[in-house]
Formats: C-alpha cells, structure tokens, sequence
C-alpha cells in the first residue's frame, strides 16, 4: 500500500523550473514550489499574488510535477511555507527521494520541526520591511551551521546598520552556513550595498535576485 503521506494536499501557487537566483546555489537550475498563503505583508514584497488563492494539490501530484524536470533541486517557498502542516511530509518524501531542499521562510514560524537535511534560508526582516517585530530569535538555536543560510534585505542604510549589529551581537556567523545581504530590488542599488560591505569588510555575500536580470521564459 502507498504511503498514506502521498495523498496529503498542500495549497500551491505555482510549480515551475528556473534558475535559482538567491543563496549559495544562485545560477543553478531548480524547480519551485511556491506554496499559497503568508502571514507577514513585508513592503518590499514581490509575490502578493501568492498570498491568496491557490489550488489544493496532493503530494503524490506534485511529486509528478517536479519530477518532469528531472531536475534535484527543489526550493519550498511562497508566501510562507510553513504555515502550512503538510509542508514537513512533502519535504521528507523529497529528501527520502535524494532531492536536494531548500526551504525560504520569514523567520516568524518556529523552523525546528522541519528535516535536518533540508537547508534553511532564513529571512531576516529588517527594519525597513515593517515587519522586524516577528522575527522569531529562537530560530537561531535551531541552524546548522553547515547548511542554512541567513538572509537580510536591505532597503537602505539604517537597515545595514541594524543587520550589522544582528550579525555581531547573535554571532550570525558561527550560526550559520553563509549571511547573505539582498539590496531591495528597485529601491537600493547592488553597487551601494556593495560599497558598505567592502567598507567594513563585512563577512557576507551579496546577493542580486539574479532572476530577475534574467530573460527568460
């Protein structure tokens, strides 16, 4: 009998096959799966459409999906995945199937459930996002410092001031695999960020949504 957890269903926005164009694995090619619904409304967001809406899937379908593309990498995010329950077996039917996970969360759902073979890409949010009051500290203890990632937008210089100082005072470094830092896309300019990074000599890696200076289909 097949494992009952194939016919659990989770709410899907979309399923698609890209280039990955954030974290550590930027430019490599990855499939998405971007579950519906968020608890968070971050200024600078840029999938709002994923917040309502939606088709119930099961398991078993979007396994199917994913599987067209014949492709290892697999990034969970949304909205915010983790506000959904079924999320957790999804992600331990790909890591028992030799998927490489990611996971994209905001950081305001605890994160300690989810597989230790998943890597964690944990959005910070910065003062600028209006949404700073629910980031979730405790998260940290839950990282693997092998792993997961940690990622700060940055609207302005007032935000990289404070993710500076997150970065010093939690140790954000020995937390985790990599921090990143994503200049708000439209707002502040890569070169900027950059510019402070190198001023300070800051132990992060720039990131640019390479997605989106790309054109693709």
């Amino acid at each position: 009998m097949k494992d009952a957890r194939y016919q659990l269903k989770l709410r899907i926005t979309e399923i698609f096959y890209s280039i990955q164009g954030e974290s550590t694995r930027a430019g490599e090619p990855c499939v998405f799966v971007r579950l519906t619904g968020c608890n968070l409304r971050c200024t600078y967001c840029d999938t709002g459409y994923s917040f309502y809406g939606g088709e119930h899937v099961t398991i078993h379908n979007i396994l199917k999906e994913i599987d067209k593309y014949k492709c290892k990498l697999v990034e969970i995010t949304g909205g915010e995945p983790l506000l959904q329950d079924n999320t957790y077996p999804l992600v331990d039917i790909l890591v028992d199937n030799f998927y490489k996970v990611l996971i994209e969360t905001s950081g305001s759902i605890k994160i300690n459930k989810l597989n230790q073979h998943v890597i964690k890409i944990l959005d910070i949010k910065t003062p600028s996002s209006q949404m700073a009051h629910f980031n979730l500290w405790d998260n940290l203890n839950d990282l693997n410092n092998l792993n997961d990632e940690i990622k700060f937008v940055i609207g302005n210089k007032a935000d990289y001031d404070w993710s500076k100082q997150v970065i010093t005072q939690y140790g954000l470094n020995k937390r985790c695999k990599r921090v990143l830092m994503s200049p708000t896309h439209g707002i502040l300019s890569p070169g900027q960020l950059g510019q402070w990074i190198c001023e300070d000599g800051l132990d992060v890696k720039l990131q640019i949504q390479l997605h989106k200076y790309l054109n693709m289909p």
